[in-house]
């Protein structure tokens, strides 16, 4: 689809613009993760949980030599272990998804300002340009103003579609790399030029069989759980990995899984965790099941794993990009790339 900028400002909710890795959007026009039925059944997210977007973009391509990025929040809440940078700002890239740079970031000055913009300089070429939504807050609207007489395509289609669908803690969600964007499933994504819904619930990932049966529904072409972090204890893992690996390949008996356990340092890397993890995969291929693979957390850092973290729990960005370096060979065959 092209348009001529005789409309020069265009919302997320406008074609040729399309969003990316929010599954509601598609569904209900809203911006969210998750309905409130889902929300209410798995008693462990919150509100805010469910309708923020980490992990969603708003794509689209233009020959404008120049564009503005405007959003609007509902919310606006300090994180204690992330900056504004990390937490309440977009991150925008120009150029092809596996090699992009990146533009700059559009966030608020401070904890008191729900509506902001910046604008960025480009090509006259028609080039993708790609806006992470930010991490942490309910979106309102995003939307791009162009520059008069310019051209709006829809994005460049994404190589690998439909998306990797990922579940886990506030390490999946992004806590607490720098730029949001620097995730480690962002990251994949950019490496692997697949599509992604990032699908991370700080402190709210439980293992519930609401979100098993949630996430069953999904249009994806893989999925990845890694809630370790989550589960208050052994037990409570133990309780809920197998029957949510159960549910969920009840529902969708073709798509691969990859199971990661918790990313950590050596100094509080829970073995037994870990081979509750393993118990799951054991069964599944017990019971015939060839399409699941596992990643060990423990070998993602190597021996400098003191350096890839910001309090022992959540990976900086160098630890994130350790992770994205380990699980990326695996994902590529798991694809098929």
């Amino acid at each position: 689809m092209i348009v001529s900028a005789e409309k020069t400002t265009f919302t997320h909710r406008d074609a040729p613009l399309r969003v990316y890795g929010v599954p509601e959007f598609a569904r209900t026009g809203e911006l969210r993760r998750l309905p409130d039925a889902v929300i209410q059944a798995a008693t462990n997210i919150s509100e805010k949980l469910g309708r923020r977007c980490p992990g969603g973009r708003l794509a689209f391509r233009t020959n404008s030599e120049s564009f503005t990025v405007r959003i609007s929040f509902e919310t606006l809440d300090i994180d204690k272990g992330m900056s504004i940078y990390a937490a309440q700002s977009a991150s925008v890239f120009i150029g092809p998804h596996t090699d992009s740079r990146f533009a700059g970031l559009v966030g608020p000055a401070g904890y008191d300002e729900l509506t902001f913009e910046k604008s960025f300089k480009k090509s006259p070429e028609t080039e993708d340009i790609l806006i992470f939504f930010p991490r942490n807050e309910i979106v309102r609207e995003i939307s791009v103003t162009l520059e008069e007489g310019s051209e709006v395509f829809a994005p460049t289609p994404y190589r690998m579609e439909p998306p990797v669908v990922f579940y886990g803690s506030s390490i999946t969600e992004g806590g607490c790399c720098a730029n949001h964007h620097n995730a480690y499933n962002a990251i994949l994504s950019r490496r692997l030029d697949c599509d992604f819904v990032n699908l991370g619930f700080s402190g709210g990932a439980k293992g519930e069989l609401a979100l098993a049966e949630y996430i069953a529904g999904l249009d994806m072409s893989l999925f990845v759980y890694d809630y370790d972090h989550n589960a208050p204890n052994c037990a409570h893992l133990r309780e809920t990995h197998y029957p949510l690996y159960e549910r969920f390949r009840k529902l969708r008996p073709d798509v691969p899984i990859l199971m990661l356990s918790r990313p950590a340092s050596r100094s509080v890397y829970k073995l037994d965790n870990r081979d509750v993890i393993l118990d799951t995969l054991r069964k599944a291929r017990a019971a015939g099941d060839m399409l699941v693979e596992f990643i060990d957390g423990s070998t993602y850092f190597g021996p400098d794993s003191e350096l890839c973290f910001v309090d022992n729990v959540h990976p900086n960005d160098l630890g994130f990009y350790k992770m994205a370096t380990t699980i990326e060979p695996v994902l590529r065959r798991m694809l098929g790339l």
